[in-house]
């Protein structure tokens, strides 16, 4: 993938078939220590030692369409080609954390993308009942979406209304240039 942030659309996707009704993810800049973590946790159905050994086996999926499953497998080859390291932790029943390292500013890590896109088709896909805990923190600066928040103010009203995507996909750019010190906070 070109992008970490098809990456974690990807991660996000998987915790969304599982079944998970809350996702944390957050992206984890630290420009002194020289590293960009990406985590992804679900409370979804979660795998057994079996399955999550399997599960970074480009060969293995669960999916009835295809007969390969190359998103866990990429995100750990993206990590570990970039001096970085990739953990699969889940427990039937408990969900599934996903935490993929990467030097920061190592030559072939890709760009992190259109993260804005990444979020805003996970929340605009056709599950229902689900939250996101959104955190992107470089250093001391962070930006923070949470969905569970945004439900209890909008009522019944879709992130799909108009005025509400519109409104998510102002936040985060503006969120986005604050942190990345476009603007002043």
């Amino acid at each position: 993938m070109r992008e970490l942030s098809l990456h974690v659309l990807d991660l996000m996707e998987n915790s969304l078939a599982a079944g998970a009704h809350r996702l944390e993810v957050s992206i984890l800049e630290d420009t002194v220590a020289n590293t960009l973590t990406i985590v992804v946790a679900d409370d979804g159905r979660g795998m057994d030692a079996e399955t999550r050994a399997r599960a970074v086996d480009p060969y293995y999926t669960t999916r009835t369409t295809r007969h390969v499953g190359l998103g866990l497998p990429l995100t750990k080859a993206a990590a570990e080609r970039c001096a970085g390291s990739f953990s699969l932790e889940s427990e039937p029943g408990k969900g599934t954390t996903v935490v993929a390292r990467f030097q920061r500013d190592h030559i072939d890590r890709a760009p992190l993308g259109d993260m804005i896109s990444a979020l805003m088709g996970a929340l605009l896909s056709d599950r229902d009942n689900w939250d996101l805990h959104y955190v992107h923190r470089i250093d001391e600066r962070e930006l923070v979406l949470d969905t569970a928040e945004l439900r209890e103010v909008l009522g019944d009203v879709p992130f799909g209304h108009p005025a509400v995507r519109d409104w998510l996909v102002e936040y985060l750019r503006e969120g986005y240039k604050e942190l990345y010190g476009q603007v002043e906070a």
